[in-house]
């Protein structure tokens, strides 16, 4: 008989501790999107906001009614009740009720010299406070989560206090007690020897809520788990004050995959990935490709040596299947790279290309020379391709180039400077000369060059420009420098891609890459089989 994994509920925080991280604001459509997926991926809880706090966060609770959530119960968060009123007339405890929330997080001071130096109140009214609050919310039918604020640090100071105010959290009915590290500055030690001290004194559910300051927020929640606390908070990628919070996107696929708990619904795991850039997404936020199990580089290869093995046996460079958590394995092109590389990067497109053969080696021995000059073809997907249909003989010349010209002006100095592009290419014995207008250069050549292509290639205009980067190369040459620009791209399939080009002229090193950015677009959209690759 298979025996049933221990189960650890999830606990969401990314729409409110996390909005509280430097550069991210939610707006409540944003929130709505975000929970949206949180649900899909499957997670137990997802905090909303504090209602009593503010009208974007009530106005967020009232549009959740209306949501049919499937897994995940949307939570209320706020505090216990002001120091000497009664419950019934806190307003926060009154608008946490009336949010209509199905569960309710309140937070409440574990550490004595919060009591004493924040809300300067006696000890014992703190503790009434606590109980009084959570059996309030317990009356109401509500689901409740005690969140034991400066919980570890209290108890390191006053280890008889703190089991007090979680003593007092408990008598009110508190579904779960959370030990909070809020300071951040537990260590994976103090965590063990402390939630199991208070797993063995006070027998009830625990949690753990933990952030980030000392880089422990992800080992300081696994060791609470691994110590009996069934209940974990967290954010998405990591969200939150200063250095932010434990990051769900490592805990959970620690928990499940090298633990054996079970966090979300089955299958739901391989959603993980998508969440973590979606909310990146939503966010605004440039997602880290370094990221644990979710990163774009978690399962990226450059070393030959390594892309050869990987290969040969998964299991050799990757602690992971990546498709576990949704991610990919990536094999990455750079002077470093063997022919083993180029082999798998041309099979992935569908060429057939062997280690030994002369193409992979030409292709090879391009790379290198290129990134001498200062190219990268890490991520220039796009330009790379290119490469391997040149070495293969599966790449046509769209068009031959005659003369560019590229004009910046400025009129006055109160004024945006004009940019005006004109071209002259060849297509199949026609010369074409165009003129474009556009915000700077790369704009204005964009544009010319589309007026030029599009009466033969009208796929073009399925094709679009979404960033662009400049990154000087060589930095010690000053103004002579090269300097490599990226250019990323997309049809209207969704399919993205980037192209590479370097130049000590930055207008040549755009145009390179914008070349190359129409080419590889027109080459896929014609064999209708553009790329899957997003980069």
């Amino acid at each position: 008989m298979k025996e049933d994994k221990r189960r650890v509920e999830i606990f969401d925080t990314t729409l409110r501790d996390g909005s509280q991280a430097e550069g991210i604001a939610f707006s409540v459509e944003d929130k709505l999107r975000i929970a949206r997926q949180l649900d899909r991926l499957g997670v137990a809880f997802i905090e909303g906001g504090w209602p009593g706090s503010n009208d974007k966060d009530r106005e967020f609770f009232e549009r959740a009614r209306d949501v049919e959530w499937k897994d995940a119960r949307i939570t209320a968060f706020g505090s216990t009740r002001r120091g000497n009123i009664a419950p019934e007339d806190d307003p926060n405890l009154q608008a946490l009720v009336e949010s209509q929330a199905q569960a309710i997080a309140i937070f409440g001071k574990s550490w004595d010299l919060h009591v004493k130096k924040a809300l300067r109140l006696p000890l014992e009214e703190n503790l009434r406070m606590i109980q009084d609050s959570v059996a309030f919310l317990k009356a109401a039918g509500r689901h409740v989560i005690y969140d034991a604020e400066h919980f570890f640090d209290g108890y390191k100071a006053n280890s008889d206090y703190a089991l007090k105010c979680v003593e007092a959290a408990r008598q009110g009915g508190a579904d779960v007690l959370v030990l909070c590290d809020t300071n951040g500055g537990s260590l994976p030690e103090e965590i063990r020897a402390i939630v199991g001290a208070v797993r063995d004194s006070l027998s009830h559910p625990l949690g753990i809520h933990v952030h980030n300051d000392s880089g422990f927020g992800v080992a300081n929640s696994v060791a609470a788990v691994q110590e009996g606390a069934m209940h974990v908070h967290g954010t998405i990628n990591g969200y939150g004050e200063r250095c932010g919070n434990a990051n769900l996107c490592s805990v959970i696929p620690t928990l499940e995959l090298k633990l054996g708990f079970q966090c979300l619904p089955e299958g739901r795991l391989e959603r993980l990935t998508y969440v973590s850039n979606y909310v990146d997404e939503v966010a605004n936020v440039t997602p880290d490709n370094r990221q644990p199990y979710v990163g774009a580089s978690a399962f990226a290869h450059k070393g030959g040596i390594h892309v050869d093995a990987v290969l040969k046996h998964r299991e050799t460079y990757e602690h992971i299947r990546p498709e576990l958590v949704g991610n990919a394995q990536r094999i990455l092109i750079s002077e470093l790279s063997g022919a083993a590389n180029v082999v798998a990067k041309a099979q992935k497109h569908g060429l057939d290309m062997q280690k030994s053969s002369p193409e992979a080696r030409a292709v090879l021995s391009e790379i290198v020379h290129r990134e001498n000059q200062g190219y990268s073809y890490e991520s220039a997907e796009g330009s790379f391709e290119l490469l391997l249909a040149k070495a293969t003989g599966g790449y046509r010349k769209l068009f031959d180039l005659l003369s560019f010209r590229v004009i910046v002006e400025k009129r006055n100095p109160q004024e945006e400077p004009i940019t005006e592009a004109t071209i002259k290419i060849m297509v199949d014995d026609r010369e074409m000369h165009t003129v474009g207008e556009g915000d700077g250069p790369v704009h204005a050549l964009d544009t010319a060059l589309r007026k030029a292509l599009g009466f033969f290639y009208p796929d073009l205009n399925d094709i679009r420009l979404t960033d662009f980067k400049v990154r000087v190369v060589n930095t010690k040459e000053g103004t002579a420098a090269r300097v490599r620009t990226v250019i990323d791209s997309q049809d209207s399939d969704g399919h993205t891609w980037s192209t590479v080009g370097v130049s000590p002229n930055l207008v040549e090193a755009s145009w390179q890459a914008l070349v190359d950015s129409v080419e590889y677009g027109l080459m896929h959209r014609r064999s209708g089989e553009a790329s899957e690759n997003v980069e």
